[in-house]
């Protein structure tokens, strides 16, 4: 299960409308082995494109050293798909490479800015997808 505050779900939804049509990408960190959600981090899709994400490679560097400087791991990946549903492709699930993150999907299809969303969160192991049940609290 994914426990994440109800603040963190409204940056991950609002990084997600603003960047529609394009895909939002982003992490949220947390101290390593806690597995507690805490610093949102949103990313630049540099694929800048409706069907796809890709962290840039130089920013993804320098969150990772940020992280480790801060004894930090990513708890949270996420990204938005802007025409179907919130559910991992076939791409989505080869790039997975964190076996301990949570992959949260935010669909905006069918979606304007105060319209409803899908909000998903999975596990990705080894090609293997499992979805899991998202808790929101107020605060930890």
């Amino acid at each position: 299960m994914l426990t994440l505050t109800q603040a963190l779900v409204d940056q991950i939804v609002a990084h997600a409308r603003k960047d529609h049509p394009d895909e939002a990408c982003g992490v949220v960190a947390g101290p390593a082995g806690s597995d507690r959600p805490e610093r949102f981090i949103p990313m630049l899709n540099a694929a800048m494109s409706p069907t796809f994400y890709e962290f840039d490679s130089g920013d993804l560097f320098k969150l990772y050293r940020d992280m480790d400087d801060r004894d930090e791991e990513p708890v949270v990946i996420y990204h938005s798909h802007t025409a179907t549903e919130a559910y991992p492709s076939r791409t989505d699930i080869s790039y997975a490479n964190e076996p301990g993150a949570h992959y949260v999907l935010v669909s905006t299809a069918d979606t304007d800015d105060a319209g409803p969303f899908q909000f998903r969160s999975f596990r990705i192991v080894e090609g293997e997808v499992t979805e899991e049940e998202v808790k929101v609290v107020g605060a930890y």
